[in-house]
């Protein structure tokens, strides 16, 4: 008899640093609610993202010298 819910059946999220949608996992059971990023990697460079002011080259960096 199989124990537990269906993987079709977990909860996801997006997020928000790729986009990608990810599912619920066991190590995240305590704190779901709390969890944002589907990866490390994601965590890490949540920070390094490009705003869009930045992509455009009217940011305040040392470019344009």
């Amino acid at each position: 008899m199989p124990r537990g819910v269906a993987k079709q059946n977990l909860p996801e999220k997006i997020c928000p640093t790729c986009g990608r949608p990810f599912s619920w996992r066991r190590k995240w059971a305590r704190n779901w609610e709390t969890v944002l990023y589907c990866s490390e990697r994601c965590r890490r460079e949540k920070s390094a993202t490009v705003s869009p002011m930045h992509a455009q080259g009217t940011g305040t960096g040392r470019a344009g010298r």
